[in-house]
């Protein structure tokens, strides 16, 4: 594959990669890893497309809580809805993450899968981003793209292991990042099987089942896919576990962070980012052996050309 990951600049970041998938792939090789054992797990918000204002989750929710403001005219007056409307951030920061995730799956009950899949894939065929006025699934990165394929032509494979709602994800991975469903583990709510007509179908039930962040992302890569991965790529301290359970482990391994360090092509953020902070993985990578990504530094670009 000639120069597989061209959006990246020649660096410490991009040769580290390189150098990693060339040992573990060189069958006879001293750190040969069969094809099987070749697992990369990615985050999603902030890592493999922009989070900024917000996770897009929150954009979604904004629309979904209007739809149901407009059968419901109570609902635009009582928090943490009113917040959501009038894009509070400050108000929707205080709930924190799990808060808002809990919010999200009760405006989405009472829908079977397929219901709320059909919702979803129509929003995102629309929906934009308000600062960059680009449709959402037009703001993934394109060094990570490239990564991905990369990763896959050398016998990986690719899983999105997110704090972000599984079925949002479910909706558009496939398409945008060339992974499909099965291959993609998030938040969840609880669902309940019932008949229907005579049909068989699930239903999104209005309680939280797993909340997909920090410890709990290694927690559900050992459920979901029974491998610890060779390879993990985060942006946040939500990934910190996921990052040091990949470097635990026999063998090479890698594990990357990405620094949002480019005010001009993106969002310039860290530890000021209340909803998905970076702080502890950012100051002790050196010592987890973690290789941290400057989005300014490492990318030749940041999103798709259109």
């Amino acid at each position: 594959m000639p120069n597989p990951l061209s959006s990246w600049n020649d660096s410490a970041a991009k040769s580290a990669i390189l150098d990693f998938v060339a040992r573990v792939t060189k069958e006879g090789g001293p750190e040969f890893v069969p094809p099987s054992e070749r697992i990369a797990t990615f985050d999603n918000d902030g890592t493999l497309w922009c989070e900024q204002p917000m996770q897009v989750q929150l954009f979604f929710l904004i629309d979904r809580v209007k739809q149901l403001a407009a059968k419901d005219a109570s609902m635009s007056a009582r928090q943490p809805f009113k917040a959501l409307l009038e894009h509070d951030i400050k108000t929707l920061h205080a709930l924190g993450k799990q808060g808002l995730m809990e919010l999200a799956f009760a405006t989405h009950a009472g829908m079977t899968e397929e219901e709320f899949d059909e919702i979803a894939k129509t929003w995102f065929a629309s929906a934009r981003h308000p600062k960059f006025g680009r449709l959402f699934t037009q703001l993934i990165y394109q060094p990570q793209l490239e990564l991905l394929a990369y990763l896959r032509a050398n016998g990986f494979k690719t899983f999105i292991v997110s704090g972000g709602g599984i079925d949002l994800i479910r909706a558009f991975a496939e398409g945008a990042y060339g992974i499909p469903r099965e291959q993609v583990i998030g938040s969840s709510a609880r669902l309940h099987y019932e008949l229907q007509d005579g049909r068989a179908v699930l239903m999104k039930a209005p309680e939280l089942n797993s909340f997909d962040d920090r410890e709990v992302k290694p927690a559900n890569i050992g459920l979901h896919i029974g491998r610890r991965p060779i390879l993990a790529f985060g942006n946040s301290d939500g990934d910190l576990a996921m990052l040091r359970y990949t470097k635990s482990g026999p063998g090479a391994r890698l594990a990357l962070l990405v620094h949002h360090d480019d005010a001009q092509r993106e969002v310039a953020y860290d530890r000021e980012f209340k909803l998905s902070p970076l702080a502890e993985a950012l100051d002790r990578a050196a010592d987890y052996g973690i290789t941290v990504v400057s989005m300014k530094n490492d990318w030749k670009t940041v999103f798709p050309e259109t």
